[in-house]
């Protein structure tokens, strides 16, 4: 198990080295000056600048430079954000995408559960037919126009009930949380739901489910002890990704919303081209998702005994 902790580890040194390898030639071959927006700038700025991120010098010496200074933690300095670190954005903004990711996650995670288990016991009648359109239709439809239905909704309820029961934007109380991570958690939930579905249709047929019937054991112990327990599992692989998914995809639900969580500020720098919070954000989400998919491998051999990793 160490062998194969080590080696997951030194896989994902490799994605995230890949990761910010293509990030930097990506960003280098956007037309454009970076030190160009809408604020001025003065000449011993500018090369001030330069000269810290070698913009006057070869491709290849910038990239040594944006590696030795990433290898030290340090994204750099924001063009466009005066006197502002990328690591101060990233500290102060992603606590708030965290936030409303583990609202989301737990969200999708309880109804994708519920629900799929609902849709195997229920097969072909109406809660199944029910929870899968449903299902079908949060699939389909863009986050983005989830997120404006769902402004609207809240704004006809309040007018409807004449005070305010919950906010329609911002962020600072639980009323903000709500609706913005029901909105962020949907997709995922009905993912979970249609994998656990399939899992628990499986689980239903199998031998031993039978055998605990035969021998006269409850409905509701087979349930929970043989048939959730077993059907979870393919849940678990993938909630991992899930959560970093979830956590760090929460770009259009923070900008319709007006939540000022990580996701706001890099669609800001991408209109803005500030490549430094680009480059920063972009490979601390890359890490982010590779950390998240390499601690559910190692924990899916502690958590199911049959998985044997090596």
């Amino acid at each position: 198990m160490l062998l194969y902790t080590i080696k997951r580890l030194l896989q994902g040194i490799i994605t995230v080295w890949f990761i910010a390898t293509a990030t930097f030639f990506a960003m280098h071959n956007v037309p454009g000056d970076p030190l160009i927006n809408d604020r001025a700038m003065t000449a011993t700025t500018r090369a001030n600048l330069e000269a810290k991120y070698g913009l006057d010098q070869p491709v290849v010496t910038q990239y040594v430079i944006y590696l030795r200074n990433l290898v030290q933690g340090d994204f750099g300095i924001s063009f466009t954000q005066e006197n502002r670190e990328v690591n101060d954005i990233i500290r102060e903004h992603f606590p708030v995408s965290a936030i409303l990711g583990i609202l989301a996650v737990m969200f999708a995670t309880v109804g994708g559960v519920l629900f799929g288990a609902l849709t195997a016991i229920y097969r072909n009648r109406l809660p199944d037919y029910v929870i899968m359109f449903v299902v079908i239709l949060s699939i389909s439809v863009p986050s983005f126009v989830i997120a404006a239905l769902s402004q609207l909704s809240l704004v006809s309820l309040n007018n409807v009930v004449g005070r305010t029961v919950l906010p329609v934007a911002g962020w600072g109380t639980i009323q903000h949380m709500l609706v913005p991570a029901m909105v962020l958690g949907l997709g995922t939930m009905a993912y979970l739901t249609r994998l656990m579905r399939s899992s628990m249709l499986e689980i239903i047929s199998s031998d031993f489910v039978r055998t605990a019937k035969s021998k006269g054991v409850p409905p509701a112990r087979i349930f929970a002890r043989h048939q959730l327990r077993n059907a979870i599992m393919p849940v678990i692989t993938v909630l991992g990704p899930a959560i970093a998914a979830i956590t760090t995809g929460g770009f259009v639900v923070e900008l319709v919303f007006a939540i000022p969580g990580l996701g706001r500020y890099f669609v800001q720098a991408v209109q803005q081209l500030d490549y430094t919070v680009i480059m920063g954000t972009t490979v601390f989400y890359g890490a982010f998702l590779v950390f998240m998919v390499i601690v559910v491998d190692v924990l899916y051999g502690f958590i199911d005994p049959r998985v044997r990793m090596e």
